[in-house]
């Protein structure tokens, strides 16, 4: 995909660090280009749930914000998104050591963007727990 900004990166950098929530879990840029994001937590037990497994709430977060991020790659400068919508689906219990949330803008628009991430858990090996699909208000700053 093709970015409407010069200055994507420093977009991408400004959006994902710039969250004190998201700053708040610990969660981490690892790769991003135009329309793309990969994002994780280390995770550790402020992140769980009562019976051990990764909060729900984190999850959701964590594909909100990465899709959030990949969809902030493209938009022309002056521009921010803005969650509009999203839909998660927790597809297994997620109990491992790093959680991982890889996001793509499956369409670009002019006032709406929409997005597909897929959260993974690592532990002794790697498995898909969610999915969710984000639907991201495209708005002049």
């Amino acid at each position: 995909m093709q970015s409407l900004n010069p200055e994507w990166r420093a977009e991408v950098e400004r959006v994902f660090h710039g969250a004190p929530f998201i700053q708040s879990l610990g969660a981490q840029l690892i790769e991003a280009a135009p329309g793309y994001c990969l994002s994780r937590i280390p995770l550790d037990q402020h992140h769980l749930q009562q019976d051990g497994y990764v909060h729900a709430g984190v999850q959701a977060t964590l594909a909100d914000h990465t899709a959030g991020t990949a969809a902030a790659s493209l938009l022309p400068p002056g521009h921010i998104v803005l969650t509009a919508e999203f839909k998660i689906n927790l597809l297994r219990a997620a109990k491992g050591s790093v959680l991982m949330a890889e996001a793509r803008v499956l369409k670009p628009g002019r006032m709406l963007t929409i997005a597909e991430t897929e959260v993974y858990i690592e532990g002794d090996r790697q498995r898909l727990v969610a999915k969710a699909t984000v639907t991201l208000a495209n708005v002049e700053r």
